[in-house]
């Protein structure tokens, strides 16, 4: 096993020609790809657990499976048949999901699978189907530049400002996925490097529709990147160039002092939105209970809950996502997979700190569980996506004692079939392994429900309306 991997794939694409929309080279083809050193790797174990691909297709993991030795052997031509192979049998969806995923700042691949990008994005742009697109150019950019590879990088930064020269609206939308796909990997040098170049871009140019998409790329960058105090000097820069900012602008750099903990700052930017008249909607609500929570602040949590009550802010499901994630109870109860869980809201009640039970009162006051909720003589549903363990946890016992009173009250019909939706894992972190849906069975086990899992969904429980009655009631 070698620790220094040479990727030998000699790039061939510049003979096709631009108007069908492949990788054309004018300066000179991309050479060859290369890996520096890196330590020796362990590859003792067959790479077959790609949980931290979960989210791609199992095609794309068995690619990403049988071609990783071919990679760590230097095998260059198994590799590239191996791609080629994989390109040819796929659909355009799954190829540009694997793509995706090893370009993504949050997949946690194998190291050497990053050596694919390149390939795999060249081979793809041969496709037939394949349609050139300056985003996902700048995806693959900001990985050559953080693998080293300065020659592939030039060429292909050459050729994509040389493609877009003319056309000023969708450059200046390249440079800001540059700063925007910089920022979300934490890429310093190639964060650095695109601010300079959108910001001599957003200087030169008259264009007002250039300079606004600029300010927005910059200032939600330099927020990304722990610099809100930069990104907020940007704000009344576009004020002394005759722009105003908007929402998006605001809302970057109140997020941006709540992630880092400068709640003084947080709360200054709340009172110049307000001031200027700038509506703090659900969204920026969400941003800085988020921040409370990310701190431990849970006292600023429960007085900004209610501070939204005050103004009209309605909860979302991101609100209760925000708040009971930073619950440090029933995040306990949630990693407990053998725990027998409080199956009422009361019982929850009883084992929360006080902070805590502020904050669940202040959640089930609010209207998330209607609106997850449809009640009509055909079907009762509850519907948990969207929701993260904890708020799934709460609304499920707010929705058991709310159908509880609904059945029993004589005021409200019986519907035929009541459901409770809570997903199959397809956007779980391991596919096919849904923890809200194992809570929901933890819960219906605990309290001998009826419910079953439907045969034709089996994301859902289902039973009949009367049945569910007898149950609750």
């Amino acid at each position: 096993m070698h620790a220094h991997v040479r990727y030998q794939q000699k790039i061939t694409t510049s003979h096709v020609p631009l108007n069908h929309h492949h990788l054309s080279h004018r300066q000179q083809p991309l050479p060859y790809l290369s890996q520096p050193t890196s330590p020796p790797l362990n590859l003792s174990t067959k790479w077959n657990n790609f949980k931290c691909l979960a989210a791609i297709s199992k095609q794309a993991q068995r690619f990403f499976s049988a071609v990783l030795p071919t990679v760590a052997t230097s095998d260059t031509s198994a590799t590239n048949r191996l791609i080629k192979k994989f390109v040819a049998s796929s659909p355009k969806s799954i190829a540009l999901d694997a793509l995706s995923n090893l370009l993504s700042p949050d997949s946690t691949h194998h190291p050497l699978l990053y050596l694919l990008t390149l390939p795999l994005y060249l081979k793809i742009s041969e496709a037939s189907w394949f349609s050139w697109n300056p985003k996902l150019v700048a995806q693959v950019v900001v990985l050559l530049d953080k693998q080293g590879l300065d020659k592939e990088l030039k060429a292909l930064m050459s050729e994509t400002v040389s493609r877009l020269q003319f056309k000023e609206r969708e450059l200046v939308l390249f440079y800001c996925n540059l700063i925007g796909f910089n920022s979300k990997h934490n890429w310093v040098r190639g964060f650095d490097d695109s601010y300079s170049r959108l910001n001599q871009f957003v200087s030169d140019s008259n264009s007002v529709y250039v300079k606004k998409q600029g300010y927005k790329a910059m200032i939600s960058g330099l927020c990304e990147m722990g610099r809100a105090r930069e990104a907020e000097d940007l704000i009344g820069e576009m004020r002394e160039r005759g722009l105003k900012p908007k929402l998006f602008e605001f809302r970057c750099v109140l997020y941006g002092y709540g992630r880092l903990g400068l709640f003084k700052d947080m709360e200054r930017i709340l009172d110049k939105m307000e001031s200027g008249e700038i509506e703090v909607d659900t969204v920026c609500a969400n941003m800085v209970l988020a921040s409370y929570g990310a701190h431990n602040a849970l006292p600023e949590m429960g007085l900004w809950l209610r501070k939204m009550k005050t103004l009209g802010i309605p909860l979302s499901i991101r609100t209760c996502n925000s708040v009971l994630n930073s619950c440090p109870t029933i995040m306990a109860l949630m990693r407990n997979l053998d725990a027998s869980y409080p199956v009422s809201i009361q019982e929850l009640l009883k084992i929360l700190s006080e902070e805590e039970a502020m904050l669940v009162k202040e959640l089930i006051e609010s209207s998330v569980l209607k609106e997850a909720t449809k009640w009509d003589t055909s079907e009762g549903k509850l519907d948990l996506h969207g929701m993260h363990l904890g708020s799934a946890y709460v609304i499920m016992l707010q929705w058991m004692e709310e159908t509880r009173n609904r059945l029993s009250d004589g005021e409200h019909v019986i519907p035929a079939e009541i459901t409770v939706v809570c997903g199959s894992g397809n956007h779980s972190t391991v596919r096919g392994e849904s923890p809200v849906k194992s809570m929901i069975t933890q819960i219906m086990a605990q309290t001998r429900s009826p419910m079953r899992i439907d045969r034709k969904n089996i994301g859902c429980f289902v039973a009949k309306g009367n049945v569910v009655k007898k149950w609750l009631c």
